[in-house]
């Protein structure tokens, strides 16, 4: 989210999280300021979502008090014992590269993991769609955030595919890098709703 207005349309669609990504490299990064404002716009029940990819602890623990963060997405290269310097619950992605699952078995089961697609430069919101099959594998015995190409169109059956914990959708829903298309958006969660009766 790179703005109060959509992200209020997301909480009103039934989004229970919204993301804010403080890479610099991003085109959706966010400063934390003003990403503390959005999250300030918003019912407490919607939780804030950090995304860093290899930034210092210290400098992810700080920006996840100012602006109120309930969870980090670690995206990058960070390692378990990194994790453990987070101050926040840790969503660590990683990448699935030619159908294949990384070694996931050294992360604490306490760390919800985000399947995306593997794009070592940009590190998420390509629009690239993972392997489901080895999403749903690895979704039977972990917590299991399912991101990379989902979109109103897809969402349903990725859902009925893979039983996520919980999915993670950036440009699926956009018009531009970082600008939602809300009626993109309010397709998604009518999917999404018809996908759960």
């Amino acid at each position: 989210m790179t703005n109060s207005e959509d992200a209020k349309a997301a909480a009103a669609r039934g989004a229970n999280a919204v993301g804010f990504i403080f890479w610099p490299s991003s085109p959706r990064f966010v400063e934390p300021d003003l990403a503390r404002s959005i999250v300030a716009s918003l019912p407490p029940s919607i939780a804030a979502v950090g995304v860093f990819v290899n930034q210092p602890a210290a400098h992810i623990n700080d920006v996840a008090a100012r602006v109120g963060l309930r969870a980090v997405q670690l995206h990058g290269d960070e390692s378990e014992a990194f994790a453990e310097e987070i101050s926040r619950p840790v969503i660590k992605s990683i990448a699935l590269k030619d159908g294949i699952i990384p070694d996931v078995e050294r992360w604490p089961k306490g760390i919800t993991l985000l399947v995306d697609a593997h794009d070592p430069a940009r590190r998420g919101g390509t629009g690239t769609t993972v392997d489901w099959t080895v999403a749903a594998d690895l979704a039977r015995h972990r917590r299991v955030i399912l991101a990379g190409g989902l979109t109103p169109e897809n969402v349903a059956d990725a859902i009925t595919r893979v039983r996520p914990y919980g999915i993670d959708v950036s440009s699926g829903v956009e018009r531009s890098p970082g600008v939602k298309d809300h009626d993109r958006l309010m397709a998604l969660f009518d999917a999404i709703q018809l996908s759960t009766r």
